[in-house]
């Protein structure tokens, strides 16, 4: 019996390597994985209107994810699970467990309390699927890292932008039908990564040291990754694409209720420009990639993130006096660039720690980086209220940070 399955689970995972390969495998998979992530903001106005509840007060729902994720990223890189279990595991058990979470949000909430609790747990399972799919990637395509750690981003950002084309489409369905569906979605994420397994270039720690030699032996702490120079220069790269990268996702649909775009594009609505701008960032990550195999991932990283600090600063210099055009087109740019650097400073990040700390590294990165957005979030969307579109510029000093701290890996890249 047990051989029997075994020779069908090898048979189902040369089919996934042969026909769609493993990257794009674990693309989609992880963009499954994390439809719950973001299933909670197609149901926003159904949320608002059943609960009796404010933006603000559904935006706690957000927050609770953001605060899950972190904890979870925090203690799987600390603690060193990331790396001492594999990667496929911690994937199909924290997928398995956030859709669980999800469809308890959907059939048991009852207000904003239960539902925040939910979605604090989802949070907690997403550590165990975004970091956990670029370490994979990192154990099937080490030779090409920055491109297909590019392909995962742009799954990624199309999953951040559906919400907003789910608005346009305007489904009739019940919104606990559209929450159960993304749990089925990371389900099949699941199966999908539980097949494939690690890739041959995948190392793990021992999980249980079980002499004092061994435990002596083991890798040194996350911690140390930050003494290595390469590595903590791309890491302060990502941590200032971070501050503006989520910020700016946060207040396109404000930015673009506030500018001419809105009138000019009625036809797509706020939510339907919005769907365009953050969507053309998937394209611009795989621009990205691409590049990487040639010219490496320091200068399309740099690169990007100084043309969305560019795009941030032109914006903030000039939108009482572009034309809807040059906005349209200065959107569009900025939308493609802001992500673009993300999975290059990851790919750097991951070439500069041995390969037996990587997916502790990757979570470390993760938990601060999007400990960052909580509070670049927040300062923008509360200095919007008084200032209005001229709270964009609090997005420039991200990039600005970013740079040099990351020019040190760039010059080491060039050398």
């Amino acid at each position: 019996m047990n051989s029997s399955i075994t020779v069908k689970n090898t048979g189902l995972r040369k089919l996934l390597v042969d026909t769609a390969g493993p990257v794009a495998t674990i693309s989609i998979a992880q963009l499954f994985g994390t439809a719950l992530w973001f299933s909670a903001n197609s149901t926003a106005g159904d949320l608002m209107r059943i609960w009796h509840a404010s933006a603000a007060d559904i935006g706690w729902l957000t927050d609770a994810v953001q605060l899950g994720f972190i904890l979870g990223t925090l203690v799987i890189s600390l603690s060193g699970a990331a790396d001492r279990f594999r990667a496929s595991t911690i994937f199909v058990y924290a997928t398995i467990a956030g859709a669980a979470f999800n469809v308890c949000f959907a059939w048991l909430s009852s207000g904003l309390v239960s539902g925040a609790i939910f979605r604090f747990g989802v949070g907690i399972c997403l550590a165990g699927i975004y970091p956990m799919g670029m370490k994979l990637i990192v154990g099937w395509a080490p030779e090409r890292t920055g491109q297909a750690l590019a392909q995962l981003v742009a799954m990624l950002t199309l999953g951040t932008a559906l919400p907003h084309a789910m608005r346009v489409m305007g489904a009739g369905f019940p919104w606990q039908m559209i929450i159960t569906a993304s749990s089925v979605l990371a389900l099949i994420g699941a199966v999908m990564i539980g097949v494939l397994r690690d890739g041959p270039h995948a190392r793990t720690r021992c999980p249980f040291p079980i002499t004092p030699q061994a435990t002596q032996a083991r890798s040194p702490s996350v911690l140390s990754a930050f003494r290595m120079r390469p590595f903590r220069a791309a890491t302060l790269g990502y941590f200032g694409h971070m501050w503006e990268l989520y910020s700016f996702w946060t207040t396109v649909p404000l930015l673009v209720a506030h500018t001419s775009l809105s009138s000019r594009f009625a036809a797509l609505g706020v939510s339907g420009v919005s769907f365009c701008v953050i969507g053309v960032g998937a394209l611009g990550s795989l621009i990205g990639g691409m590049l990487s195999r040639h010219i490496g991932s320091a200068k399309v990283a740099a690169g990007a993130l100084g043309m969305s600090g560019l795009c941030a600063l032109t914006f903030a210099i000039g939108w009482r006096y572009l034309p809807t055009g040059a906005i349209a087109a200065l959107f569009i740019l900025w939308g493609a660039s802001v992500v673009a650097d993300s999975p290059q400073f990851s790919a750097l990040a991951a070439k500069a720690c041995p390969p037996e700390m990587v997916g502790s590294a990757l979570a470390i990165q993760n938990s601060i980086g999007f400990a960052i957005t909580v509070v670049s979030i927040a300062a923008t969307v509360a200095l919007f209220e008084h200032v209005g579109l001229d709270a964009t510029w609090l997005l420039i000093p991200g990039p600005v940070l970013g740079l040099i701290g990351f020019r040190s890996a760039t010059r080491d890249q060039a050398k």
